[in-house]
């Protein structure tokens, strides 16, 4: 058996240093009383014009495409939405030894997220697998993830998630799905914009999130929600974590093999899978959580760091494996023939 070399360099996200900062600056200066307000207006318009964005970046035709090969985004969704859900129930019998009950929630929300886009298809490419299917996975569980999540955190985090009441939902609805639908709609005309101005609006994508973050760190910091948490229960936080990566990462690569994908499918399904999106996260326990949120989206930041570093390494050597060559009776198969359908919708 080949043995798994850890890289030398470990995948630190420079984003998540910059995110550990604006935890900090929260914790020196947290905003009160009218800077509160104010920041609590700003966050809430770059939650609408974050999800504005997401509208506009999803192409419609590419999603319409891809639903030709809908066993893979079948799979995907019910991993991410499913499988992961049941995980983060089941891990409500390890409180109180390796967590308390405000990181379970944590943990929970973790769980109820949709997967990630690019590091799923940076990985998936790294480790020579289908792209356009992992474009197209990452695509439909953002889009699921807007009406999906919200829906699952009111269902299993009951009151602390707002619940299921009226107001929650309007606040879901105007502040998520409403800027969404309007970035679809406005798609035709903007489109271009947005894709020759890609770089510049990601910085203001990443700018939007240190917001949020930064107004749901301190409120909470003033709530006095950090309070709660102890050095040991970081700890035992990340074993779980840990081991629940370990689970999806085997459970998507194996279980991919047993209904019968091929190599470059169950490569996407497990990146696109076993991974959580912070960028969509954020946001969204922001919205429904209000003041602890910051202690909603802890585990959150863990688990987005330690995926990109695990599935660093895989992906490496994923890379190394052999590749049948593809014959023409391969080429004919209906996964060859859907991915290139993407490709070419892409």
């Amino acid at each position: 058996m080949k043995r798994l070399h850890w890289p030398r360099r470990l995948p630190i996200d420079p984003y998540i240093t910059l995110l550990l900062g604006t935890v900090g600056v929260a914790a020196l200066l947290p905003a009160r009383g009218t800077g509160a307000d104010v920041a609590s207006g700003a966050s809430t318009a770059a939650i609408a014009f974050l999800f504005f964005l997401y509208g506009a970046r999803l192409s419609t035709r590419e999603a319409l495409d891809g639903l030709k090969h809908w066993r893979l985004h079948v799979t995907v969704l019910a991993c991410t939405f499913v499988v992961f859900p049941l995980l983060g129930l089941a891990s409500r019998g390890l409180v109180p030894v390796f967590l308390d009950d405000p990181l379970y929630q944590g943990l929970l929300f973790c769980t109820l997220v949709p997967s990630t886009i690019q590091s799923s298809i940076a990985f998936t490419s790294i480790a020579r697998g289908n792209v356009p299917a992992a474009i197209c996975a990452g695509s439909f569980s953002s889009l699921a993830g807007i009406v999906v999540t919200p829906l699952l955190a009111a269902a299993l985090l009951g009151g602390s998630a707002g619940g299921l009441s009226g107001d929650s939902v309007v606040k879901i609805v105007l502040q998520l799905l409403v800027p969404f639908l309007a970035g679809q709609f406005t798609r035709r005309w903007i489109g271009g914009f947005v894709a020759r101005h890609r770089k510049v609006l990601g910085l203001v994508d990443r700018g939007s999130i240190l917001l949020v973050v930064y107004a749901a760190f301190s409120e909470g910091m003033v709530q006095g929600v950090w309070n709660q948490v102890s050095p040991g229960r970081l700890g035992g936080l990340l074993v779980v974590e840990a081991v629940l990566l370990a689970v999806m990462l085997a459970l998507t690569w194996y279980g991919a093999k047993g209904l019968g994908f091929g190599r470059e499918d169950r490569i996407a399904i497990q990146f696109a899978g076993s991974k959580k999106s912070l960028a969509a996260g954020l946001p969204m326990a922001s919205v429904l959580f209000g003041a602890h949120a910051s202690l909603a989206v802890l585990p959150l930041m863990l688990f987005h760091q330690m995926q990109l570093m695990v599935c660093a390494v895989i992906a490496k050597r994923r890379s190394k494996d052999p590749v049948p060559e593809v014959t023409a009776e391969d080429r004919a198969a209906p996964s060859r023939t859907e991915a290139g359908t993407a490709t070419r919708s892409g």
